[in-house]
């Protein structure tokens, strides 16, 4: 059942907005240890931690490519069918974000514009834990291929069998994706940012993950390797009125809830009629569930908030800044004006959250913990890095040159103005 809170005040909201963290004793600690073993000793600091977290008794840490190759055979065909159609939309959705260059000509013979070059050199970290999640595989890797990363490196953890889930490798295979690791958890994070015998160091780190892995990422993007953003544990906020259908809006709680159990959700909604309505579903579809106690557990960190006022509650929603926002409304195109900070918007009755993570076409790794107001979710430009480029005429060098001069004195930057001088004095001499 979800906590009700009639009309909070602007007082409680960072209380309210306060995401579930999980009792972790000494969780910085244990992770800086585990990295400094990783940089230390490699590929059997892997082994070691893999079988010590994992249970796992690793032969090897690479997957064989003929492995990898015989999951296309594998796999279910209904499943087959359903990721081949998910990575075409992907791929439509992403395709489209590539941006041409475009030169433009600030001064009279002075031309700028920017290249887009793709990260060589890219980490993907896929969750295994309670769930193989291959969608992400999929919202990774394609936009990796896209962007022209020359290498991607996979990491993630094997079942009790020390196998990998076939649906991760067919994945892989369809998008071309060879370096597969069945490495997890904060050492997977320490070998793509280290470097190890047998897994090649990484520019930058991508992947959503548990608090270990999110505090791992924290600490290796402090020294030599970027990462895509601090995801932590799923959540949605859903708002509702009287438009709403309340079995739709518990469903799509559960399917957040599911996660696992520091995964939230917030229900706000213009009356207590609805919350109420929406509690009974909650009750009646999670009995049918199988994640049953993952759901009743996060359900504690869970709330619903009553607004009657529109406005105060995309307030509200704004300060929240959720990873996922469905607006259940028969207005809601029009509310979506209103949102300024979430990582992906679902608009409408027919829009469940379901769809943002498997199939629509839109990224799934997004902003969490209200990162959203100053973070977007993943895409094509995560994986490149824009170079500016310009180019002078002669002409254009002197139709700009005494601005320059001008400010490198005012800087007290004398060689930068002789830079400038020095072409412009010989363009002169050679005139005349």
């Amino acid at each position: 059942m979800l906590t009700i809170y009639n009309t909070p005040s602007v007082t409680t909201w960072d209380n309210l907005c306060q995401r579930p963290l999980l009792e972790v004793e000494d969780c910085t600690t244990t992770v800086i240890s585990i990295l400094e073993d990783v940089q230390q000793n490699g590929d059997e600091a892997l082994v070691k931690y893999t079988q010590q977290f994992d249970k796992v008794n690793l032969s090897s840490i690479k997957i064989k490519q003929s492995i990898i190759d015989q999951s296309e055979n594998i796999i279910e065909a209904s499943l087959k069918a359903a990721i081949d159609i998910a990575f075409d939309n992907i791929y439509k959705f992403h395709i489209a974000q590539i941006e041409k260059e475009n030169s433009i000509s600030t001064t009279e013979g002075v031309k700028c514009w920017r290249k887009s070059v793709g990260i060589e050199n890219v980490g993907l970290y896929i969750p295994g834990g309670t769930a193989p999640l291959f969608s992400t595989l999929l919202m990774l890797g394609i936009p990796a291929k896209i962007a022209g990363c020359k290498n991607s490196v996979v990491c993630t953890p094997a079942n009790k069998n020390g196998e990998i889930n076939n649906a991760i490798l067919y994945v892989a295979k369809k998008i071309g994706l060879q370096n597969i690791y069945a490495i997890g958890g904060a050492q997977a994070i320490a070998a793509m940012a280290y470097g190890t015998k047998t897994i090649q160091k990484v520019d930058k780190i991508f992947g959503p993950g548990n608090q270990y892995v999110t505090k791992a990422k924290q600490l290796v993007s402090l020294q030599n390797v970027a990462i895509d953003m601090p995801a932590g544990p799923s959540e949605v906020l859903v708002y509702a009125d009287e438009t709403s259908n309340p079995s739709f809006i518990a469903a799509d709680l559960l399917s957040q809830e599911e996660h696992g159990i520091d995964s939230q959700v917030i229900l706000v909604a213009t009356n207590t009629k609805i919350i109420k309505a929406v509690n009974t579903e909650i009750c009646l579809q999670m009995a049918k569930l199988d994640r049953n106690k993952i759901i009743t557990s996060s359900l504690a960190n869970s709330k619903a908030i009553i607004y009657e006022d529109v406005n105060n509650a995309f307030d509200f929603i704004n300060y929240y800044a959720p990873e996922h926002l469905i607006i259940a409304t028969d207005n809601a195109e029009e509310l979506c004006n209103k949102v300024i900070n979430s990582g992906s918007i679902f608009l409408g009755h027919y829009s469940p959250e379901s769809v943002g993570d498997y199939a629509s076409g839109t990224n799934h790794t997004l902003p969490t913990n209200g990162y959203a107001k100053m973070c977007s979710g993943v895409s094509v430009d995560s994986f490149v890095k824009k170079i500016t480029i310009q180019q002078l005429t002669k002409q254009g060098l002197l139709n700009i040159a005494n601005t320059v001069e001008t400010m490198a004195l005012a800087e007290g930057l004398q060689a930068h103005k002789q830079a400038v001088s020095i072409r412009v004095k010989q363009i002169k001499e050679n005139e005349f």
